[in-house]
């Protein structure tokens, strides 16, 4: 029955009576809506009746006797009208009524005072109780005779309405997990935040307050994470175990973290770091879904959505469970507790409604159960409801008590997953902590029930008291499921599966432990490796990760600590420590994919199961002795094996045959256990008296009774990919073998054997025992040895099978190509193309050290002549051929002229001869004296990319690999007698012959491969399967060494003795020449260029024809800029403006030291004064020009003002003079003395960017380059006869002059060294190419630094600074003094030296503009004494710290010094409306000139900006550019391209740069529509940390070809089969990637 206030719907249901005809189907069937045509009318006053026609009466008619509506609605039958006695009065009795008593037309009318009923006999009066109504008071009410008060919980106050209630704090905040991301809306306002991003499917969310942390699940991931509210600091908190994690709850007063799993049918628990993770609850439960947690009162309530969905409760230690709700329930989704409302809310998203309950699910009623096609999540704050919809994308608000004023807080969201309110009293503090600050004695987690607390263990250890737990687990099950590897414990009861927490496990299959380290051991055959870690998942580590295919079986001998393993790819059973040191093949004859794997270190035997052609159980000893085959019959894919050491029988399991089997250890007496319900059984062990295996198609752990088959139990169902099953316990049987004593006296390997013999030593791959049968020789004699890019790999030629095994050498390599071997001291050096160096290291991975690391490109070739001791290698990036010493000592080039990619070099030592393959624009094969003499070209034609290259010393012939034409062919060794031994091969690339052999390997077989040297018959594969194959050498360290044509004492040769066909001859290192003696060598160069390249010093000697550049070894260079050297001490003085330092070295590299350490901003020019050691510079950044002493003390500001971009300097000690370059808004070149004074402009017309500046001291003149007007230039001294020189420069920088005839510079543009004839400008040529980030140049000559002045002698006799200057010099003192007492005047006259013709009237000469120094008083006394008030108001005292020039003068009269400075003022005056009016005109006012304008490059980073306006652009300009960046650690050999808009400023289109070339110079980086890209980038230099080279195609869109670049393998998309390759060829056009 419904109540008074209630409207009955046709389907029975109840609703509210106000709800009737409110236009909105509250009964679903629309019948609270029906009959409603007269609600339009008005409604009635309240003083009135509204009449059934709707007509409105007042009340006082009501039951009058009166028809007054006209259809009697207002009388009897249809008004409850007492019967009219005519004796009434409200003055007699109060008329009968309890309370109010009125009189209307006679009659009496009983009312009631507010807070009132009245009854149905119209008299009595009845309380009405307003907290029996819900949402009358928001939660907390009160009931009282005629009132009521509502009230509110702790952390809430009343608002003014006495009714609804207010949280205290913050403005909530919605927490909403939105898949892809997590953000937060403020629900009144919209407002809406990231929070993170960048997710992958962030499904379940909540937060913990205090703590100020946001944990979700990720479902994609099955990741549970976490980060500070403010989105930092993100975190995995549980990365294993999880499948489906859609539902997460944090007890915020116990510190915990609980979540559902519907993938694995769980509920656990946490603490909020992940540690001591428990399942909480696993029984009866299908597919949890939302939780949600009552720290509180100690409880926990969750969804599932399973087939009988329901919603329980149980403690949170997961006691006293009890099913809520498990009627009209689907999906119950999300969950919410109203701490203050005592209520839970819940969505259902199949029955579209929102419910609630209380917290004992009583009293269930429906909120919502209109307008939600999908709700999800749900969350309540205050008197509101918030939810996610997934149709709708939304999140939504409505009324929690009546379901109304339904709002739209958000929508069009990505996918709106589960909410939170984010505030304070969602998480109220006020509940009592129960495992108190101790965590309640436990020694793990504590778990709170509803009055106390439970200790309780994480998954899997048992409890040894009442708060204590198990340290480790003593027996368990454990099994590997392809991506993770987990175990069930026997200790506890629930048998829970718990995932060892381990990384990168791809594809385990096979198992096994050892209880003594308390390690686990597995297969990967996804990574194809071994790798071990203790049970809890700590201390992992890869112990085998080389020639590995498919290791399918494992096994440890727990006695010796072998372990042993079977690898189905390579068909081998093999063996190692434990640790995987000193492993080797045992078997590998006539298998045929072996699978599993078992030893018996009891019995000393070893049994394997293969399920190859002829399926079958093998087994032998344990040290490969003895083989039989004991199971051959009725097998088809024998998997698991088990020993049960207790009957002696071997157990199997048969996936195919769908059985599992057992016989005796020698395969008699043959029974099957179980053959029944067997779909494919694979792993199968042995524990106590039950057998367990796992089933790939029944998805299970089933176990069943050993000896009977019988009592068979499912441990655990609903398991993917299950593979390999153990069980771990501690109670193996202990073995005493001869192996435990001394290592049985091997000196390598002691492998168990049955008896009587026990036990027998055995040596690692490929090494041989020696005859005693113990000892192992130290290495391999006869072995082949081959790069693999990334690793370097032997194959031993002793033993009879093939197997690689890997050098472990402890350095990454990148691009390993080149490849030779040092037998005499057992060593192989291999060259790396991407780190660009030559290494080498001792054949078992020790003593490993990089010989060269300056100066490769890409050394394709390397060899290694062991008689003379020496290295050669190739290189294609520079075309040189070089050899060293073999600790890389003494390096010189040999070959650099007419050498177009060199690619192989082989060496025959007793002839004299090298020879070496190029695969340049015209392939050829060549040979030299191996001191580079006799040069001469052996076969030039029907080459294609002749690759590898070997001398047949027995055969007198030459052999070589040419993957274009697909042979290997042979010659004489004077290039006759061609012919073609092997063809077709399809893609050889290394080639190397041992004794009547030839080796090869092949990119696109990925193979090494022999056959015949004679005859190319017999072919065979060595080893397959071996991507990113190179260089490869066979070696025979038996074969004696050759005599070494030196002799013993080096030939006699100071350097370097190098052989050649008529004997030896001496060389010296690059660049320095050998003495007339034809022995000895200078120590240095005598003339030589010195530069600096950003990340390097370099020099280039003068003294020899091959200008190959030499790195300076400098530590921690990272971009030099300037440079000078000083003759007199011998150093290097440069700039480093990454660092903002000027430092020093010796010409060697060594005794580097910072000279100017702080205050510099971009110092772009440097000159050394060596007479009066004197550092000057210019900062660009800071517009000044500085000097300080060589060490950097006594720093003084010279000039700073009038200066706009100062760059380069030069300074002329003889004359006194300084000179700077000023490349401002108006450019021009400078003079002054070294003091500063008397500055003056020698050019500022026709300049635009005058970068490089040197001196010629002895014509007395000055060059300069200019880079926006691609020009070198030179004037005198005084500006005067200006010349052209060389035009039609590309972008000149730096400029350096030879006294006898050449000017030299640097070219950014063509990336290039310069020079030409310094008198005509002719004859230009370049000295070197190719050089990336090309800055200053210098040259040093022992004729550069010469003549002295004043100052050389004694300092000038000048405390601190001294300064030369035209005619005289001056002292002067620091900035900042230095402590010591400074003096302007010199403590003695030094004499002035011949080549100084000073003049004393030259002193009195007209006053010049202000400058740091000033002119000197009459006398010294004067300069030294206290000044006057008359000079002090004339500004005439001299500064403690200005200069005084040393020789005497005649004194000066006051009105003389008051008539030059107005002199002054008026010339400065006069420059300045010059140049105001200069600077209206255009600097270049040629009409003819395009739009284009770009500003001289700032080097001031790593990159060059260059600006260019976006004024109509021709076609050319949609081009690619690439902008080069320095990496974070500063290494700029690293680039990082950048595709920037603007043009390519270095096109190799000569036509495209001459478009540049209409240029109208303008101030750097002011223009409005310019953009700004960088310019020194588009060589995108083929580096290690650059693109890779497909990538490096792309952009510059070359032909592809075989090119020696090799930094990465080639995408396959460019390569086709080939996938190995990435190298590029500019010419062939029938090339190497098209194979």
């Amino acid at each position: 029955m419904c109540t008074a206030d209630q409207f009955r719907c046709k389907s029975g249901r109840c609703v509210r009576l106000s709800w009737r005809c409110d236009r909105e189907d509250d009964c679903s069937d629309n019948s609270d809506e029906e009959n409603c045509e007269n609600t339009g009318s008005p409604q009635c006053a309240p003083d009135q009746f509204q009449c059934g026609n709707g007509r409105c009466i007042g009340q006082r008619k009501l039951c009058n006797g009166a028809n007054d509506c006209g259809d009697g609605s207002d009388e009897s039958p249809n008004q409850n009208c007492r019967p009219r006695t005519g004796e009434e009065n409200c003055n007699l009795n109060n008329g009968g009524c309890a309370q109010k008593c009125q009189m209307t037309r006679g009659t009496v009318q009983c009312t009631c005072h507010t807070g009132y009923r009245l009854l149905e006999d119209g008299r009595s009066c009845q309380d009405v109780n307003e907290c029996a109504e819900e949402g009358y008071c928001s939660q907390g009410c009160t009931n009282s005779e005629g009132a009521f008060q509502c009230w509110c919980e702790q952390g809430y106050e009343l608002r003014p309405d006495k009714r609804s209630c207010k949280a205290l704090g913050p403005e909530p905040v919605l927490l909403f997990a939105n898949r892809i991301d997590i953000r937060q809306v403020l629900p009144h306002r919209s407002e809406y935040t990231l929070l993170l991003n960048n997710l992958e499917n962030a499904i379940a969310l909540d937060f913990h307050h205090s703590r100020e942390l946001v944990f979700w699940s990720d479902v994609t991931l099955d990741r549970i994470m976490r980060a500070n509210l403010n989105g930092s600091n993100v975190e995995e908190v549980v990365s294993t175990g999880l499948e489906s994690p859609g539902g997460l709850a944090i007890d915020w007063i116990h510190d915990k973290l609980f979540w559902t799993d519907s993938g694995t049918s769980r509920i656990e628990v946490a603490n909020l770091d992940g540690t001591h993770r428990k399942v909480l609850l696993w029984e009866n439960l299908e597919k949890p879904r939302a939780i949600a947690l009552h720290p509180m009162e100690g409880t926990i309530y969750w969804t599932d959505w399973g087939n009988t969905p329901r919603i329980e409760y149980s403690n949170m230690d997961g006691s006293n469970r009890r099913i809520i709700a498990d009627t009209h329930l689907f999906w119950p989704n999300g969950l919410t507790i109203d701490y203050a409302g005592h209520r839970m809310y819940w969505v259902d998203a199949k029955h579209h409604v929102i419910e609630r309950a209380d917290l004992d699910g009583q009293n269930r009623k429906a909120v919502i159960s209109q307008g939600l096609p999908h709700p999800f999540a749900i969350t309540v704050f205050e008197d509101s409801l918030y939810w996610t919809d997934w149709h709708t994308k939304s999140i939504n608000s409505a009324n929690k008590f009546t379901g109304k004023n339904q709002e739209i807080i958000r929508n069009k969201l990505h996918f709106p997953m589960d909410i939170h309110t984010l505030h304070p009293q969602r998480q109220p503090a006020a509940g009592r902590n129960r495992c108190g600050t101790n965590n309640g004695g436990c020694t793990h987690l504590c778990l709170p029930n509803s009055k106390s607390y439970t200790c309780a263990c994480p998954t899997g250890f048992r409890k040894t008291s009442s708060h204590t737990c198990a340290k480790s687990l003593d027996k368990f099950l454990l099994f590997a499921r392809r991506m993770d590897i987990r175990r069930i414990s026997f200790d506890t009861e629930d048998l829970s599966d718990d995932v060892i927490p381990l990384t990168d496990v791809r594809s385990a299959v096979a198992l096994d432990w050892d209880a003594k380290d308390d390690y686990v051991y597995w297969t990967d055959v996804g990574t194809d490796s071994i790798s071990r870690a203790k049970w809890d998942g700590t201390v992992q580590e890869v112990v085998v990760d080389s020639s590995m295919e498919s290791p399918a079986g494992l096994a440890i001998d727990w006695v010796t600590n072998k372990l042993y393993w079977t690898d189905a790819g390579t068909d081998r059973i093999e063996v190692s420590n434990a640790d995987g040191t000193m492993r080797t093949v045992l078997i590998w004859e006539n298998l045929d994919r072996p699978r599993d794997i078992v030893v018996d270190p009891v019995g000393g035997f070893m049994y394997w199961t293969d399920w190859g052609a002829n399926p079958k159980i093998e087994r032998a000893g344990m040290d490969a002795s003895s083989r039989l085959v004991i199971i051959s019959s009725n097998l088809t894919w024998p998997n698991g094996l088990a020993i049960d050491y207790e009957s002696q029988r071997l157990y199997w399991a048969d996936a195919g045959m769908k059985t599992i089997e057992y016989a005796g250890l020698d395969g008699s007496e043959r029974r099957i256990l179980i053959g029944s319900n067997l779909p494919h059984p694979f792993g199968l062990t042995l524990y106590g008296a039950r057998i367990y295996w796992t089933d790939w198609q029944a998805k299970s752990i089933q176990s069943a009774d050993k000896r009977t088959g019988q009592g068979r139990e499912t441990l655990q169902g609903n398991l993917e990919n299950l593979m390999d099953i153990h069980v771990f316990h501690r109670h193996r049987p202990s073995v005493h073998t001869p192996c435990q004593v001394n290592n049985g006296g091997c000196s390598h390997l002691c492998l168990l054997a049955p008896l009587p013999k026990g036990y027998s030593c055995t040596c690692p791959t490929g090494i041989n025992l020696q005859p005693d049968g113990k000892t192992c020789l130290p290495g391999m004699t006869s072995f082949l040895i081959f790069a693999r890019r990334a690793d370097i790999r032997l194959v031993s030629l002793d033993i009879p099978y093939f197997a690689d095994v890997v050098i472990s050498i402890n350095v990454t390599m990148k691009n390993a190509i080149a490849i030779g071997v040092d037998p005499q001291e057992g060593k192989v050096y291999w060259s790396d193309s991407t780190l660009r160096k030559i290494s080498r290291a001792a054949l078992d991975g020790s003593q490993h050290e990089d010989i060269i690391t300056t100066g490769l490109q890409t050394t394709d070739g390397l060899a290694v002549d062991a008689i003379g001791r020496k290295v050669y290698w190739t290189d294609t990036g520079t075309n040189r051929i070089e050899v060293g010493n073999l600790d890389g000592s003494m390096r010189k080039v040999l070959v650099w002229e007419n050498v177009d990619s060199p690619r192989a070099i082989a060496l025959y030592h007793e002839m004299g001869f090298m020879y070496w393959t190029d695969w340049g624009e015209n392939a050829k094969l060549e040979r030299a004296g191996m001191d580079g003499s006799n040069r001469m070209v052996l076969i030039s034609n029907n080459l294609g990319w002749p690759n590898g290259l070997a001398v047949d010393r027995a055969g007198s012939q030459l052999l070589w690999a040419d993957a274009h034409t697909e042979r290997i062919e042979a010659a004489d060794l004077n290039g006759a007698n061609r012919h073609t031994l092997l063809s077709p091969v399809q893609h050889p690339y290394g080639l190397t012959l041992l004794g009547s052999y030839i080796y090869w390997t092949d990119w696109q077989t990925r193979s090494i491969h022999r056959a015949d040297k004679n005859t190319g018959a017999n072919v065979i594969l060595v080893r397959s399967n071996l991507p990113g194959l190179m260089d490869i050498q066979a070696i025979d360290r038996g074969s004696p060494l050759g005599t070494n044509k030196c002799g013993t004492k080096n030939g006699g040769c100071s350097h370097l003795c190098l052989p050649n066909p008529e004997g030896f001859s001496c060389a010296c290192p690059t660049g320095i020449q050998l003495k007339s003696d034809e022995q000895t060598c200078d120590p240095s160069p005598e003339t030589y260029l010195l530069f600096s390249s950003r990340g390097s010093i370099r020099r280039i000697s003068l003294d020899t024809t091959d200008y190959t550049d030499v790195h300076v070894p400098v530590p921690e260079l990272n971009n030099v800029i300037s440079l000078d050297y000083d003759s007199v001490d011998g150093k290097i003085y440069y700039t480093d403006v990454f660092l903002d330092v000027i430092r020093r070295a010796d010409l060697n590299g060594s005794n580097m030291e910072t000279v100017i350490g702080q205050g510099l901003k971009t110092t772009d020019g440097l000159a050394v004064d060596w007479v009066a050691r004197n550092l000057y510079w210019t900062d660009t950044g800071r517009n000044t020009i500085e000097v300080a002493r060589l060490d950097g003390s006594c720093r003084k500001v010279l000039i700073n003002n009038s200066l706009d971009e100062p760059r380069a300097i030069a300074v002329f000690p003889r004359k006194g003079y300084l000179f700077w370059t000023d490349w401002g808004h108006v450019a021009k070149i400078e003079q002054a003395n070294l003091d500063g004074s008397a500055r003056k402009i020698l050019i500022n017309t026709d300049l635009g960017w005058p970068n490089g500046l040197t001196l010629d001291y002895d014509t007395r003149r000055i060059y300069w380059v200019d880079a926006h007007l691609d020009r070198i230039e030179s004037a005198d001294l005084n500006g005067k006869l200006r010349q052209v020189l060389v035009s039609q420069v590309s972008h000149p920088f730096a400029l350096t002059q030879q006294q006898d005839r050449w000017l030299y510079w640097t070219d950014w543009q063509t990336k290039s060294i310069q020079r030409a004839d310094k008198y005509s400008g002719r004859n230009k040529e370049t000295v070197l190419a190719n050089v990336e980030g090309l800055m200053d140049i210098i040259v040093v000559s022992p004729q550069r630094q010469t003549g002295t002045n004043a100052c050389g002698v004694n300092n000038g006799g000048c405390t601190h600074l001294c300064f030369a200057r035209a005619s005289d010099f001056v002292c002067a003192c620091p900035d900042e003094p230095d402590g010591k007492p400074c003096s302007s005047v010199p403590s003695m006259q030094p004499p002035i030296p011949e080549t100084t013709h000073a003049s004393k009237k030259s002193q009195t000469a007209a006053s010049r503009p202000s400058s740091s120094t000033t002119r000197p008083h009459t006398s010294l006394e004067t300069t030294e004494g206290n000044c006057s008030g008359k000079e002090a108001g004339q500004e005439l005292c001299r500064r403690a710290n200005g200069a005084v020039p040393a020789t005497s003068g005649e004194g000066l009269h006051v009105s003389y010094i008051i008539g030059g400075l107005l002199s002054v003022l008026i010339i400065l005056l006069l420059i300045g409306a010059v140049m105001i009016y200069r600077h209206k005109k255009s600097k270049f006012t040629d009409p003819g000139l395009g739009n284009l304008t770009y500003s001289n490059p700032s080097y001031r980073t790593s990159t060059q900006e260059v600006k260019i306006e976006t004024i109509p652009k021709p076609a050319m300009y949609n081009q690619l550019c690439f902008k080069k960046e320095a990496s974070p650690d500063h290494s700029y050999t690293k680039e990082k391209i950048k595709i920037v808009e603007g043009i390519c400023l270095l096109s190799s289109d000569e036509s495209e740069w001459d478009n540049l070339k209409q240029i109208r110079s303008s101030r750097g980086c002011i223009l409005r529509d310019h953009v700004c890209m960088k310019t020194d980038t588009v060589s995108i230099q083929a580096s290690s940390g650059s693109l890779d080279d497909t990538e490096t195609e792309q952009l510059l869109q070359e032909e592809q070809s075989e090119c020696s670049s090799i930094n990465a393998a080639a995408t396959p998309e460019r390569r086709g089969s080939l996938l190995d390759t990435g190298w590029k060829h500019q010419r062939k056009p029938s090339t190497e990637s098209d194979v």
